[in-house]
C-alpha cells in the first residue's frame, strides 16, 4: 500500500511565508493538518450523508448529542456540540423545523430551556450513524490500527490541553 504523507501545497506555502518568524513549524504543521482535516471531513459528511436531511454537520452533532446523552438544558448542549448558544438556537430551530427534536419549559425555572430529541430523530441518527461509520473507516484506511491508536492518543492529549487552558 502507498500512502502519501508528504507536506501539502498549504503546508508548504505556510512555511515558506513563515519561514523567518522563528516559529515552531511543526506545531503550525499539526494544528493546520487537524484544521483542514476537520474542515474536509466535515464537508464530506455534509455533502454524502446530511444535506439529502436537510441537516448540517453542526445539526447533526446537536442530534447526535441528543441521542448519546438524552435531554439536557441549551447551554449545556451549546458546551457539548461545541457552538455558542445563539448558533445553538438556529440549529435547534432546523431540528423543530423537521420534527427532529423539539424545546420543552424547565420544570422550574421558565427563562431555561430543555431540548431532546423526538423519536423521529432519534431513529434519523441510529439511521445515519452506521454510514458516519463507513465514512470514518475509509477516511482513516490508510492507517494501521497502531496508527490509528496512536493518532486517537495524540488528539485526545491535545483535547486535555486545551480544556486545562480553559479552566
Amino acid at each position: 500500500m502507498t500512502r502519501d504523507s508528504s507536506p501539502v501545497r498549504a503546508e508548504r506555502d505556510i512555511r515558506q511565508r513563515v519561514k523567518n518568524l522563528n516559529l515552531d513549524l511543526a506545531s503550525i504543521d499539526v494544528v493546520h493538518n487537524i484544521f483542514r482535516a476537520s474542515t474536509a471531513m466535515r464537508n464530506c459528511y455534509e455533502q454524502e450523508l446530511l444535506v439529502q436531511h436537510n441537516l448540517t454537520f453542526t445539526g447533526f452533532t446537536t442530534l447526535w448529542v441528543l441521542w448519546v446523552w438524552g435531554s439536557m438544558e441549551a447551554y449545556q448542549l451549546a458546551e457539548e456540540v461545541g457552538i455558542s448558544k445563539s448558533t445553538l438556537t438556529g440549529a435547534v430551530k432546523t431540528l423543530e423545523r423537521l420534527n427532529l427534536a423539539e424545546r420543552l419549559p424547565h420544570a422550574r425555572d421558565g427563562r431555561r430551556i430543555i431540548v431532546r430529541a423526538t423519536r423521529k430523530g432519534k431513529s434519523l441518527v441510529r439511521a445515519l450513524y452506521p454510514r458516519f461509520n463507513a465514512l470514518e473507516k475509509e477516511i482513516t484506511s490508510d492507517l494501521s490500527k497502531g496508527e490509528k491508536a496512536k493518532l486517537a492518543k495524540g488528539l485526545r492529549v491535545l483535547l486535555h490541553t486545551l480544556e486545562k487552558r480553559d479552566k
